[in-house]
């Protein structure tokens, strides 16, 4: 009973019970009157009736009047239906009555009226009660009054029949009761639907409140009927759309809005957000169908995008340009490389800020240098990137070094220190002094503003950045400088920390290139190629090495020093001149590894403190050794932690050898190294090579190996050109490691180029092993150096008999170089079972040897000793090509020299 469609019913109840109770009452009086004037008219026309009946009169005159008249009174009051029809005589004498016992007696009422001959009607209580009675008098012949005829009807009669009809007026009341509420409760139900049960008060606040915002919000309101007729209008829609006064009930293409917006009201096809133009706005226009939850038709709205347009217009720029500044810090700095880093930069800003970006960089900045401190005395830059132009649109191409002279936005910016904002280059003479025809071609191309910022790093220039828009792009404004300053800065840290990555990797680089081999040295037991490729991320450990030795022998050599940096490669270079070192003692591969692993070990032992920054550096290095024989093919190598090397047959069929593999150095805690021996056919390529080549982010080390397999295959390639296959299959992009490849072709010196005898162990064996290398050296063309060769042979079998044991052999060897064969080597090796070693010393005065090995350090180009692992062997080199032999003419002074002239 809250809501208003409770209220209602009751008041509608209310109103008709009371309509219904008004009515009854109405009824009831209203019977009441009809019953008594029918009462009224009923005695009176009864007792007319009866007093001018035809035997009245005679009845009168008879001589017992009441005999002759009581009955047919009583007839006549039966018939009529009243109570009584009474005679009076005119002296007051009852004549008939309904009760008999009346009769005869005298009787006073009011029938003043009746004897003077006036019939009347009135209302009386008598002996029946409260009556109604009319009297009329009977005339005689004469006319003259001889009696009165009196008809009474008692009240309770009357309500007697009044009161069968009060069942009929209730009942009819009943129904008309209950109609009238089941009417009134179909009308509330229906209200309640319509309010949804809302109260009287919620109602009128509701109503208030719809009015006030309706009028009062910011956004224009249309309700539309299904007929396209303007249901309703808010003040703002009237505003924003200039409807006329008696907008409402037109249809809305008569309202003389846009044919577009008028085509959208009209139809019943939905809108979100949908921009027309009316009455010079933008708006903004949404429009929602009302079926079927409603009557058929539609509610739009409308919002003014005018300013809200320039708004998020501007709120839509400054969005671009953080999301412009966060793809910058993405794609600015990828990598270490300052041209590139500058070229990031230009090709960032384009198109999004500029149409042209240009940069241009100081020398010392490419160079990897420290910039100058002070810009006012830089007149040239170098181009580094552009973006946004064609090659031949370009005025100056990258790489060229452009003068810029007092005055031009280039140098002013780069002396002051500021950014230099052009914003129409049809006014500005900067240029056009310097270069008019440049400045023609630029303007030509459409370029009609500047904008120019230093690179700044910590505190120091470091170049521009030009930004130019061009055609239909909007000049530059002081925003734009704003933003143009925060790119660059980003930028100038990126290509700073790009500089200085470039001086301390060139600086590397130095380093690590004077630790490597810079040239092979010369030899003839194989034919060798190279390559090294420093990684990405800066040099490392990686080194190679090719070492002749004694008796035609080579070593080749190949390790890597764990880690990057200056470390790794000063690390590299001392292990690499320990090789060098331990190599020329002509030390066994295990033993030769075995002494480097201890190195190594030292190394970490004294690097184990930490160092300034809190870390211990430790070494980790891995190393291959192999060592060549062309005189009898055999390879003899060791590893200590490094992948093992391949050998491509002369048939082109290529094998990974297994080989023990010992610990990495450094961790070999004085383990033994073992040694594996293999036969090299002649026109055999040996491939040693660094983890970096077959290991990579993108495969493993058994993918690798078959992709190094895959590389080798194949015969006849020199290793200059199986250096170039394998890189060509096996190089990534960015190696994450630095890729050492060694590729040797091997050689076997023929049997006319050894020649080997045996000596027995006594001093006149001397002479026939001199007259057989006199004729060996004959054989060989080699006469000119026949005497030299047999002092020095002499000297060392001399000095094998006298101090060594048998065995004692005597071995010949010439190398003959492909590229002169007149030049070579010829080497002498005499060998014994002693593991005493011959040390060159100043013979004293009285000493009557010690002077062989002296004449040998003279004639010969080097010599020295190697341990077998069944005694020594002593070996001279002498050099073939002309002009290397020594002169034997001196040989005599020679001698002479070692004593002194006093002692003599």
């Amino acid at each position: 009973m809250r809501s208003l469609a409770g209220q209602v019913l009751l008041l509608q109840l209310a109103v008709v019970m009371l309509l219904v109770a008004a009515t009854l009452v109405a009824l009831v009086a209203q019977a009441r009157s009809d019953v008594m004037a029918d009462a009224r008219q009923r005695t009176l026309a009864t007792a007319q009736t009866f007093a001018h009946s035809p035997g009245t009169v005679a009845a009168l005159n008879s001589a017992n009047p009441t005999t002759v008249l009581q009955p047919h009174a009583e007839a006549a009051r039966k018939a009529a239906g009243v109570d009584a029809i009474i005679v009076y005589g005119l002296n007051g004498i009852t004549l008939t009555h309904s009760d008999p016992h009346q009769i005869g007696k005298h009787v006073i009422g009011p029938y003043a009226k009746a004897a003077t001959g006036k019939p009347f009607t009135s209302t009386f209580k008598g002996s029946l009660g409260l009556s109604v009675i009319s009297a009329v008098p009977v005339r005689g012949p004469d006319g003259s009054v001889i009696a009165i005829v009196s008809v009474p009807v008692t009240v309770e009669t009357v309500q007697h029949r009044v009161n069968r009809q009060l069942p009929v007026l209730f009942g009819g009341a009943a129904a008309a009761l209950v109609v009238a509420a089941g009417g009134s409760g179909l009308v509330s139900r229906r209200l309640r639907r319509q309010t949804h049960g809302l109260g009287a008060t919620e109602m009128t606040r509701m109503y208030e409140h719809h009015d006030a915002v309706l009028h009062a919000v910011r956004e224009g309101v249309l309700i539309i009927g299904g007929d396209g007729r303007l249901l309703l209008a808010n003040d703002e829609a009237r505003r924003l759309l200039d409807l006329p006064a008696d907008a409402e009930r037109r249809h809305v293409t008569d309202l003389g809005l846009d044919e577009d917006l008028a085509g959208l009201l009209a139809s019943d096809r939905p809108a979100t957000d949908e921009v027309y133009l009316a009455a010079g706005r933008l708006l903004a226009v949404n429009k929602r169908l009302t079926a079927p939850h409603g009557p058929v038709g539609s509610v739009v709205t409308l919002r003014d995008t005018t300013e809200l347009r320039a708004l998020s217009g501007r709120a839509e720029a400054a969005r671009e340009r953080l999301k412009l500044l966060y793809d910058a810090g993405l794609r600015i700095g990828t990598t270490l490389d300052v041209e590139r880093t500058a070229q990031e930069l230009a090709e960032v800003a384009v198109p999004r800020f500029a149409d042209v970006v240009t940069v241009e960089l100081l020398e010392p900045v490419l160079r990897g240098e420290e910039p100058p401190a002070a810009t006012a005395v830089i007149t040239e830059l170098r181009r580094s990137a552009v973006a946004g132009l064609d090659a031949d649109e370009l005025l100056h191409p990258v790489g060229e070094l452009i003068g810029f002279p007092p005055g031009h936005p280039v140098a002013v910016a780069m002396t002051e220190g500021r950014p230099v904002l052009a914003g129409d280059l049809s006014t500005s003479d900067g240029r056009r002094t310097q270069h008019p025809e440049h400045a023609r071609r630029i303007l030509d191309d459409g370029a009609h503003s500047l904008l120019v910022i230093p690179l700044r790093a910590r505190g120091a220039g470091l170049g521009v950045v030009d930004f130019r828009r061009a055609k239909d792009s909007q000049p530059f404004e002081e925003e734009d400088a704003s933003f143009a300053e925060e790119l660059a800065a980003r930028a100038a840290v990126c290509i700073d920390n790009a500089r200085r990555y470039t001086r301390e990797h060139a600086m590397a680089v130095t380093l690590q290139h004077s630790l490597l081999p810079r040239a092979l040295p010369e030899q003839s037991a194989l034919d060798v190629a190279y390559r090294y490729l420093p990684a990405q991320a800066g040099v490392g450990g990686d080194w190679f090495d090719v070492i002749p030795l004694s008796g035609t022998r080579v070593a080749l050599v190949v390790g890597d020093v764990v880690g990057h940096g200056l470390h790794a490669a000063a690390t590299m270079g001392r292990l690499r001149t320990a090789v060098h070192n331990f190599a020329s003692l002509d030390m066994p591969v295990e033993e030769l590894l075995g002494r480097l692993d201890e190195l190594v070990a030292q190394i970490d032992a004294e690097e184990a403190a930490p160092a300034e920054d809190g870390h211990a550096m430790i070494t980790g290095a891995t190393c291959q050794y192999a060592v060549y024989d062309p005189t009898s093919g055999q390879l003899a190598l060791a590893t200590a932690g490094h992948p093992g090397p391949a050998v491509v047959r002369p048939d082109g069929t290529v094998d990974f050898p297994r080989l023990p593999v010992s610990p990495p150095l450094g961790l070999g805690a004085g383990l033994p190294v073992e040694t594996a021996e293999l036969t090299v056919p002649e026109g055999s390529r040996l491939v040693l090579y660094t983890d970096g080549l077959i290991e990579d982010r993108t495969r493993d080390l058994d993918a690798g190996l078959e992709a190094l397999r895959d590389a080798l295959t194949g015969a006849d390639h020199t290793p200059e050109a199986t250096c170039a296959a394998v890189m060509q299959a096996m190089l990534s992009d960015r190696p994450r490691d630095d890729i050492a490849l060694l590729v040797a072709r091997t050689r076997r010196l023929g049997p006319e180029q050894v020649a080997v005898w045996d000596v027995p162990r006594d001093p006149a064996a001397v002479a026939p092993a001199r007259a057989a290398c006199v004729r060996r050296l004959t054989e060989w063309g080699l006469e000119r150096v026949a005497f030299t060769a047999e002092l020095i042979l002499s000297e060392l079998i001399t000095n094998a008999i006298r101090y060594g044991t048998a065995p004692i052999a005597v071995r010949l060897l010439r190398t003959i170089p492909t590229r002169s064969p007149s030049e070579g080597t010829l080497i002498f090796e005499v060998s014994d079972g002693s593991s005493t070693s011959p040390r060159l010393r100043r013979a004293k005065v009285t000493d009557e040897g010690g002077r062989g090995l002296f004449l040998v350090a003279q004639f010969a180009e080097r010599w020295g000793t190697r341990y077998t692992p069944t005694g020594k062997v002593i070996w001279a080199e002498q050099t073939l090509h002309p002009g290397a032999t020594p002169e034997t003419e001196g040989l005599g002074e020679i001698l002479l020299g070692q004593w002194d002239d006093t002692a003599l």
